[in-house]
């Protein structure tokens, strides 16, 4: 259907805005609210609100395909600057939203709330906090540690602070830094995109203004969106003149999320592309990497427990496919009388670890020449063999396959894997019961009802004159 509708940047505008501003109002009364607003999801007010949820990341989604027909298009052809805008204005609905699709972002305000009262956040979870901020932590998560670096928790810290234990004040801090994030991640995907030969306005269009940019690290303002903004920020710096200050703040990424380490990767091989020798580039790297580390957690004063807590995404429940095979071997064990069987998933995750090993060095070898994309494939496969795995985590690796894929049918895939990964995840968070799957189902086809009927209005006229 989407390639017979007619395109232009206004009507991408448009439909993208209703399709947030649903997603914002029905998150309202189905989004990851605080607990003293949280309704039952077989509430009337919980059910519209999951129906107009979905009904707008429908919406969302098609404005956004539909844009990316217009951004390949010969003719009437976006630039930049016009698709920075449409990311504010799709934005801005999102703004003032309760959280969506997770409740991290109350783990976040306590563990910073923690970090202000100079408990170890990464020895205890926000229950040692207590009071009404660690109630709105999800039960699975209130005695876990964090798993955050010194960058991030400082910067969580410094909000609790200023906030004052307000929860709107600090909700809204804490969507913010989110969107410095994705401002720092819009800005350098052109610069990323001319080095590695790539379309600007295409990369821009898969990385920057992708859906689950908008539902996970605007509305659900992860912390990702920092790891991503500092990571591509470093990685421009490195390919300037400023190859020192890009390992810095790769570093620094890395102190927000650990995966973003394997971004001094490509700032070794940049430095050996200027002219650098090997013996030279490496030590550089890593010992400019160590001294940010202890600058950074001698500001914080976290210490130095997070790499301890490296662990605490994985959740006995999640759905990477390393835990879905151990829980799938582990319950054959038990089927049939092993005592292997608790060795299942632990066995399964140290596997996908090794084979993760290989396949970025396999990556590194073939595609030293384009680091960037080199970087991209290696974040995504650390999130697809991971122990854990969440849908916002393919950002990972999107955001630098965005700027780098050397061709269209790359991005096309990457486009593919979006519109699912973008419909995976309820606005509250939460796990999904039939009840629940059934009101998303009727949100996103009563959407598809409205696009068909718009654009069969809109071709009337037309048929008319040939008839």
């Amino acid at each position: 259907m989407l390639a017979k509708v007619p395109v232009d940047l206004r009507r991408c505008q448009i439909l993208g805005l209703v399709g947030t501003a649903f997603l914002a109002a029905g998150g309202e009364t189905s989004g990851a609210l605080p607990v003293r607003e949280l309704l039952t999801p077989a509430s009337p007010q919980a059910a519209l609100g999951l129906v107009g949820a979905y009904f707008g990341v429908v919406l969302l989604i098609a404005a956004w395909l539909l844009l990316g027909r217009l951004v390949r298009s010969p003719e009437k052809r976006p630039g930049t600057r016009e698709l920075m805008a449409v990311l504010v204005i799709w934005s801005v609905p999102l703004l003032l939203a309760p959280p969506l699709f997770s409740r991290d972002v109350y783990s976040y305000l306590a563990q910073g709330a923690m970090a202000d009262a100079h408990m170890d956040v990464y020895s205890h979870g926000p229950a040692l906090l207590g009071g009404p901020l660690a109630d709105e932590v999800a039960p699975m998560w209130r005695n876990t540690a964090a798993p955050y670096g010194p960058v991030f928790l400082g910067v969580a810290s410094a909000l609790a602070k200023a906030s004052h234990g307000e929860l709107p004040v600090g909700l809204l801090g804490m969507r913010l830094v989110a969107l410095l994030g994705v401002a720092l991640m819009a800005a350098v995907l052109p610069r990323l995109a001319r080095h590695s030969g790539a379309d600007p306005a295409a990369a821009l269009w898969l990385g920057a203004l992708n859906p689950l940019v908008l539902l996970h690290l605007v509305a659900g303002a992860h912390n990702d969106a920092v790891m991503l903004g500092l990571l591509g920020l470093g990685l421009v710096a490195a390919l300037g003149r400023w190859p020192f200050l890009g390992a810095v703040l790769v570093t620094l990424a890395a102190l927000v999320k650990a995966p973003a380490a394997l971004g001094l990767a490509a700032i070794v091989v940049l430095r050996i592309r200027a002219g650098d020798h090997p013996a030279r580039a490496v030590p550089t790297a890593v010992v400019t990497a160590a001294a940010t580390t202890v600058a950074a957690t001698a500001v914080a004063g976290t210490g130095y427990g997070w790499i301890a807590a490296l662990n605490t995404p994985v959740s006995s429940g999640n759905w990477a496919l390393t835990s879905l095979l151990g829980r799938a071997t582990g319950t054959l064990l038990e089927r049939l009388g092993s005592d292997l069987a608790p060795l299942a998933v632990p066995a399964w995750h140290a596997l996908g670890v090794v084979i993760a090993v290989v396949v970025i060095a396999h990556i590194w070898i073939r595609l030293r020449p384009r680091p960037v994309y080199a970087l991209g494939l290696s974040l995504a496969t650390v999130a697809a063999l991971g122990p854990a795995i969440r849908p916002w985590y393919a950002l990972w690796g999107l955001f630098l396959i965005a700027a780098a894929a050397p061709s269209a049918s790359v991005r096309h895939r990457v486009a593919a894997v979006t519109g699912v990964l973008a419909l995976a995840t309820l606005p509250s968070g939460g796990p999904a019961d039939a009840g629940q799957l059934v009101l998303a189902v009727s949100g996103g086809v009563l959407a598809l009802v409205v696009l068909i009927q718009a654009h069969q209005t809109a071709q009337a006229p037309v048929t008319g004159r040939t008839a």
